[in-house]
């Protein structure tokens, strides 16, 4: 199983998509500033999980939720949980 996953920055307005196979895992990362991308902006909580069967059905979704329609969405799904 391969997991697209969003996190919200709880200080900064920064929404990041990735995707992996130990989700638990990848947070911890990202919240220890272990990833290059993201580590000025922790810390972070998970806003958003899908699961996928291969990694490129993965990636595709990925991708859209990467594109403008569905950042927009994440951010909805952020706003919900403050």
């Amino acid at each position: 199983m391969v997991w697209v996953y969003a996190i919200s920055s709880l200080e900064h307005n920064y929404i990041y998509v990735g995707t992996t196979i130990n989700v638990v895992e990848r947070l911890e990362r990202h919240n220890k500033g272990r990833e290059k991308t993201t580590k000025f902006y922790s810390p972070f909580e998970l806003i958003f999980t899908e699961k996928h069967n291969s990694r490129i059905e993965a990636r595709k979704r990925e991708k859209y939720w990467k594109s403008g329609i569905g950042k927009e969405q994440l951010r909805i799904i952020r706003n919900k949980h403050s």
